[in-house]
């Protein structure tokens, strides 16, 4: 957290705070957040002077496109951005990008889990993190049912396992794995190499219908989340099994389970999403 949805929406209202703007100086006061280079004072250096032109994502990285670089960040758990005009920093303030007009752009991170990557402009995508992302659920070509299907049929782990899998697809997280497989009635401990193509159809339709609609709602605030804005996602009201073990089923009534899949806490219906093909 947060995934796709979350992180586009942090991006949109990003976008409309601080395009344009021109970088007089950036301070970071936890250095293992920046990933490269390994010179932080460097990291600094080369910020300086350089305009916002951008932001664009990819997965769940966000990217600024500046000048001269490229900087791609990742929230993971708890990060957030904020633009402040001269409020005093909190202890989880990491990073701080002062811009010419006297407005900051902030970075916040309880568990300074955080990254950010400094590329020369047009070198982030062929470079890690961001080469290794498979394709995008919304808006690629390249994500269809056949190329599913292709990739089920090579793995013997499960479903889930596969779906988290950044490689895989690009943005996916606990949240929307556990509604997409629940929408498509499909259980997420049962093997990849399992799923029929139908299944595969139905699943990938999910994926993508379920990632749009959570977009179209600001993400999902099931924890601490905010977009850029300082605002929340409603997309949490509309969940049909995430967050809601032991609550009766919206389509069926069936208490919804929780268990353990590929090392995350997950919940499904155990009407809705058979065992009968395991």
């Amino acid at each position: 957290m947060p995934e796709l949805p979350e992180v586009e929406t942090v991006r949109k209202t990003l976008e409309e705070m601080v395009i344009g703007k021109r970088l007089e100086k950036v301070l970071v006061s936890w250095p293992k957040i920046i990933k490269k280079p390994d010179d932080t004072e460097m990291f600094c250096l080369l910020l300086g002077g350089q305009v916002i032109q951008k932001i664009g994502r990819r997965g769940k990285f966000l990217i600024f496109y500046l000048n001269d670089y490229s900087l791609v960040s990742h929230l993971r758990m708890e990060g957030k951005y904020e633009v402040v005009k001269e409020e005093p920093p909190d202890k989880h303030t990491h990073v701080r990008f002062f811009f010419e007009d006297d407005t900051e752009l902030r970075y916040r991170d309880v568990r300074k889990f955080g990254t950010m990557h400094l590329f020369e402009k047009g070198e982030e995508m062929k470079s890690l993190p961001l080469k290794q992302l498979g394709p995008e659920p919304v808006g690629d070509a390249s994500f269809t049912p056949e190329y599913l299907y292709g990739v089920f049929q090579k793995t013997t782990r499960n479903i889930k396992a596969v779906l988290l899998d950044q490689c895989v697809i690009a943005g996916l997280g606990n949240i929307y794995v556990d509604e997409a497989l629940f929408k498509a009635g499909i259980r997420p401990d049962i093997r990849a190499s399992t799923l029929d193509k139908d299944q595969t159809i139905s699943l990938s339709k999910q994926i993508t219908d379920t990632i749009a609609a959570a977009i179209s709602k600001g993400g999902s605030s099931v924890r601490s989340y905010v977009n850029g804005a300082g605002d929340k996602g409603s997309y949490q009201l509309e969940l049909s099994v995430y967050g809601r073990e032991g609550e009766p089923c919206r389509r069926c009534g069936s208490d919804i389970e929780k268990t353990v899949t590929a090392g995350r806490g997950t919940r499904y219906c155990p009407t809705c999403q058979p065992v009968s093909y395991l």
